[in-house]
């Protein structure tokens, strides 16, 4: 079985991503978001992050991406995630109070061909606990957390790099940009 599979299933995967090692399922379905939120032991008033292979992709999950969100997302130098307005399509319990969904365009190899194969949006968030630092490498996630998902994929487990969660901006769709983490 792999990754893909389990996700369709319902099923929670931890991967490598083009930041840190994340806790991931299907971002259409409420309840797979819903075990992702009880392994982290997080209140899903918390939104988290969804990875999508292309711009064309993530256009399917937020109405009226603003072009300067699409640009940024393009030009960045690190990875960079963006807040948009107008999430629609996605798991409700996914989605923040004000409608809103943070997403990013990921090019690292792997967590591409993931979304890519997938065809849909992917739940990208620290696998730790809520509150504990995030798992840079393989070898720095919990057993608790290890034991709580249905899957571990086995690409870039030897890692030993230094990796940090990406940039975080809220672009609204009236134009305000807020700069959440950089």
């Amino acid at each position: 079985m792999n990754a893909v599979e389990v996700m369709r299933k319902g099923g929670v995967i931890l991967y490598p991503t083009d930041t840190v090692w994340g806790i991931g399922c299907d971002a259409t379905n409420s309840e797979a978001v819903a075990k992702v939120y009880a392994i982290k032991k997080r209140d899903d008033s918390k939104a988290m992050i969804c990875l999508v292979d292309s711009d064309v992709r993530l256009q399917r999950y937020v109405r009226n991406a603003p072009e300067v969100a699409l640009n940024i997302m393009e030009l960045a130098t690190k990875p960079t995630t963006i807040i948009f307005d107008n999430a629609v399509n996605l798991a409700e319990n996914l989605i923040a109070e004000d409608g809103s969904i943070a997403m990013r365009i990921t090019n690292e190899e792997f967590s591409k061909e993931l979304c890519y194969r997938f065809q849909k949006p992917i739940v990208s968030t620290s696998a730790n606990i809520s509150g504990m630092p995030a798992a840079q490498n393989f070898k720095n996630i919990s057993e608790e957390i290890l034991n709580a998902v249905d899957y571990v994929c086995w690409s870039r487990r030897q890692e030993k790099q230094q990796h940090t969660p990406s940039s975080i901006i809220k672009i609204r769709n009236n134009g305000e940009i807020q700069i959440i983490r950089r």
